[in-house]
């Protein structure tokens, strides 16, 4: 990387908004999905990352046909980027008293825990030493369940594909999962496509099904299980498909695409509190929790 002025590293460092846009597209692997999951516009992005560029005095993006990705100066300011938003938002938090204590109990499905959950975890541990997070992991319905009976204080749900009310933080696709070996079997269509689901009352359930029925596709809900887990292990026995956010998609199963199976929607990861005045603390995580999806 070429050295960079005084005035620019002050610039540099004064610019957390162009950090935290950059490293929200490198993660993203693309300006439109960054944009979307952090409510912004994509050609407000693109000027941001201009700025940055312009900043540094050399390309960080390369555009391609399936979206971004880092330059080799990207490569080494993600680095310093994700070094730098850790340690501005740990000095606001400790600056401006934020440093709460107390306990929370804490609502989340099994996918998103297992994709977000040690980030969003270690980051608050930093900010709020003394504060005591619980985490109860559920579907999204029981987890709903709990808010309204005041079990919970807050909790990470999904909320259906097209819903624009501000609240979502960012969207996940749903995907088919299979076996590598069970995967040529979804072109069958002289047997019913064999599926492992969640609750009946679930996302990912009802995405499928309907799905299935809109294209004409007989199916048989083979086996159950209302955690990832147990859906895990049920496409690892080769027996049906399954299907879960493309986060949580373990790296020894398939994602199915193609015209195989018909596609499905994406869901949208909000936060619900319990009450319409939720505690300080509660209110914290909800906003670290924010922060912290824009840019996973």
């Amino acid at each position: 990387m070429k050295d960079i002025s005084e005035t620019n590293i002050v610039s540099l460092m004064l610019e957390i908004d162009l950090l935290r846009s950059f490293v929200a597209i490198a993660q993203a692997g693309s300006l439109s999905r960054a944009a979307q999951r952090m409510a912004r516009t994509q050609s407000a992005l693109s000027q941001q990352m201009k700025r940055l560029e312009a900043i540094v005095d050399q390309p960080l993006l390369q555009r391609t046909g399936r979206g971004v990705v880092l330059t080799h100066s990207g490569e080494r300011l993600l680095g310093h980027a994700r070094r730098i938003l850790r340690a501005h938002d740990e000095a606001m938090a400790d600056m401006s008293g934020r440093g709460l204590s107390g306990t929370i109990r804490f609502g989340c499905p099994d996918d998103y825990a297992a994709a977000f959950l040690p980030d969003l975890l270690r980051e608050f541990a930093v900010a709020h030493p003394h504060a005591l997070v619980e985490v109860i992991c559920e579907p999204t319905p029981r987890l709903l369940e709990q808010l309204a009976r005041h079990a919970l204080d807050l909790a990470l749900i999904s909320v259906p594909d097209g819903v624009e009310d501000g609240s979502v933080i960012r969207r996940e696709p749903l995907v088919w999962i299979a076996t590598p070996g069970l995967e040529a079997a979804g072109a069958n269509r002289d047997v019913p496509l064999p599926l492992a689901l969640s609750d009946a009352d679930t996302l990912d359930h009802m995405a499928a099904c309907e799905a299935l029925t809109r294209v004409g596709r007989e199916y048989r809900i083979a086996y159950a299980s209302s955690n990832l887990a147990g859906l895990t292990a049920l496409a690892r026995s080769g027996q049906a498909f399954a299907v879960m956010t493309q986060t949580a998609v373990p790296a020894d199963l398939r994602i199915v695409t193609g015209d195989t199976l018909p596609a499905l929607p994406s869901v949208g990861i909000t936060v619900k509190f319990d009450r319409a005045r939720p505690n300080h603390l509660s209110v914290a995580f909800a906003d670290h929790i924010r922060r912290t999806l824009a840019v996973l």
